[in-house]
């Protein structure tokens, strides 16, 4: 008898995406990590269900954490369910985690998560990126270039 897929996620992998990071941050340079996690969290994450729009990254005590990214309880895990919103380590290596520390500490830089996948190999693997924050000047040039582009790309299909 056949194995069937029982992962209701995407194809490619892809478990969450951080659309607005790309919008109020200028991302400078990307980064793949592992992260740790239970059991429930990746049946949670096998089922598409994560939110990392309101998370970040953070170098403490020489470790690498995501704070504030919510992974909804898996209901079947009953009383062996996980917290949602628990600080979850960051697997990356040591001269990783020392650009990365570097780079946070300078004025105005974050490690903004963008995207949270499985890998080919079914782990899962979280995409960080160090960024700059946009102004809200800023965030209308890009949102008027991008929709200039579109309409160009538009014009040249029509001719």
């Amino acid at each position: 008898m056949a194995k069937t897929s029982q992962s209701k996620g995407r194809k490619d992998g892809l478990v969450a995406e951080n659309r607005r990071a790309r919008r109020d941050y200028a991302v400078e340079d990307t980064l793949e990590a592992g992260i740790v996690l239970v059991g429930s969290e990746v049946k949670s994450l096998r089922e598409g269900r994560a939110n990392i729009a309101e998370s970040y990254a953070a170098v403490e005590h020489g470790e690498l954490w995501l704070i504030n990214a919510d992974i909804p309880i898996y209901t079947a895990a009953n009383r062996f369910n996980h917290e949602p919103k628990r600080r979850r380590k960051l697997l990356v290596s040591r001269r990783e985690l020392a650009r990365l520390g570097e780079a946070a500490d300078r004025a105005g830089r974050t490690i903004v998560p963008l995207k949270l996948y499985f890998n080919e190999r079914g782990l899962a693997k979280l995409l960080l990126g160090i960024a700059t924050g946009r102004k809200a000047h800023d965030k209308r040039d890009v949102e008027a270039k991008r929709d200039w582009q579109r309409q160009k790309a538009r014009l040249m299909r029509e001719s």
